[in-house]
């Protein structure tokens, strides 16, 4: 009997160790910012930057943007974009929006302009957006027809087209820039060894994707930026400015190439921390 109460008391003393353990781990979890994501967030916290990158890039094109808006505290996310078509990539956007609590700014790079514009519509925790050289389409528009709408593109003759076909038997069509033309075309203010690295990793857009019409536009409801580039030959000046316009966006313009991201990070990152503290 004694023996039997000596070890249920060795459980108990050890079972209280273990909790008192516990305890303390707990709390250093807590105070170094790593408790449970499911807790309730701080009021006034900062919001969420979402960046969507556009075509013929991927989502390190927003490594030096997001280094910045890091250091100044902003958390941020930039998902892959399948690049498929602005109304099946913006249910992607929307099924990681709903993951993620709190406010939210949206950013969308050329294409990803298209996406953000259907995603952000009719929610509230969207608070702003902000355009990167981008596609703001209305309704019924398509990036290819916006893009021609005015003189200055070059993209067109800078393509490499690809046609595979699909499981159904369909077959369908991805555009790439031909990788002895994607500097000059997409990233002629970066440096050569790192757009010859971007022109190795670039990601396709189908091709009608470019063709898809526009069902809904978020800035027609929520308050907009726009990074207009002066030097861009895919989506030019003249039409950047007429969809800014339009939207009543708060313009900044950089005499940069289409990939503004990469070679002006700061600017980029300086005009969404603006959107971001002004819709707080």
């Amino acid at each position: 009997m004694a023996a039997g109460k000596s070890t249920r008391t060795r459980r108990l003393a050890t079972a209280a160790v273990w909790a008192a353990a516990a305890s303390v781990v707990l709390g250093t979890a807590v105070a170094g910012g790593t408790a449970n994501a499911s807790a309730p967030v701080a009021v006034g916290v900062r919001p969420t930057i979402v960046l969507e990158h556009g075509a013929f890039a991927d989502a390190s094109s927003w490594n030096g943007v997001i280094k910045r808006l890091q250091a100044d505290g902003y958390p941020v996310v930039a998902p892959a974009v399948p690049l498929r078509g602005p109304a099946s990539d913006a249910v992607a956007l929307r099924g990681l929006l709903q993951h993620i609590p709190g406010p939210k700014i949206l950013v969308g790079h050329s294409y990803g302009g298209s996406v953000i514009s259907a995603a952000g519509a009719n929610d509230p925790q969207v608070r702003a957006l902000v355009y990167v050289a981008a596609f703001l389409p209305a309704p019924g528009e398509t990036a290819l027809e916006l893009s021609g709408r005015f003189p200055g593109s070059t993209l067109g003759d800078a393509l490499d087209p690809v046609t595979y076909p699909l499981a159904d038997g369909t077959a369908t069509t991805d555009l790439y820039i031909r990788a002895d033309a994607f500097r000059h075309q997409f990233a002629a203010d970066v440096p050569a060894a790192q757009a010859a690295l971007m022109a190795a990793t670039q990601r396709p857009i189908a091709q009608s994707a470019l063709q898809e019409p526009a069902t809904v536009a978020a800035w027609t409801e929520k308050p907009s930026w726009d990074v207009v580039t002066t030097q861009d030959l895919n989506i030019p000046e003249a039409a950047q400015l007429f969809m800014a316009r339009r939207a009543h966006a708060r313009v900044t313009l950089v005499p940069a190439s289409h990939s503004v991201a990469v070679s002006h990070p700061g600017t980029v990152a300086q005009v969404i921390e603006e959107a971001a503290r002004t819709t707080r």
